[in-house]
């Protein structure tokens, strides 16, 4: 029960950081991505705090045996850059930039009542979905 409460606390704060950053206004998101045209820095800063408070919070953090509410860790184990991140990578950044929404703004705008994002929202976990089974293929 605490693991739930833990994780629902967990992802409010973070949807209310996304909405008071305006990270959660796609158009707030695509000013800051046209630097060579109405270019908004305020964003950066956003950005750059998050980065921040990331570096400092996994110092601390990982310093731990085990997470205070699971068995362990689940890192990332890929060393290298390979032909499936500069893709993966590339097709997220392209469908930010067109659309300014990325998976967590996304979600936290559902219940904004923005039409566009009751489109993004299906249309991504689609994505994920064919993904997914492309992916078992292979």
């Amino acid at each position: 029960m605490i693991r739930l409460l833990t994780c629902l606390l967990s992802g409010a704060l973070f949807g209310l950081g996304l909405a008071i950053a305006q990270m959660t206004n796609p158009l707030k998101v695509q000013n800051f991505l046209d630097v060579a045209g109405h270019w908004d820095p305020s964003l950066a800063f956003v950005m750059g705090a998050a980065v921040m408070i990331t570096l400092v919070g996994f110092r601390v953090v990982l310093r731990r045996q085990a997470p205070l509410l699971g068995e362990r860790f689940h890192l990332p184990t890929l060393v290298h850059v390979d032909r499936q991140l500069v893709l993966g990578s590339a097709l997220f950044g392209i469908g930010w930039g067109l659309t300014g929404y990325c998976p967590g703004p996304a979600l936290a705008t559902l219940l904004s009542g923005n039409d566009e994002v009751y489109l993004f929202v299906p249309a991504m976990l689609l994505g994920g979905f064919l993904h997914r089974k492309l992916a078992r293929r292979a």
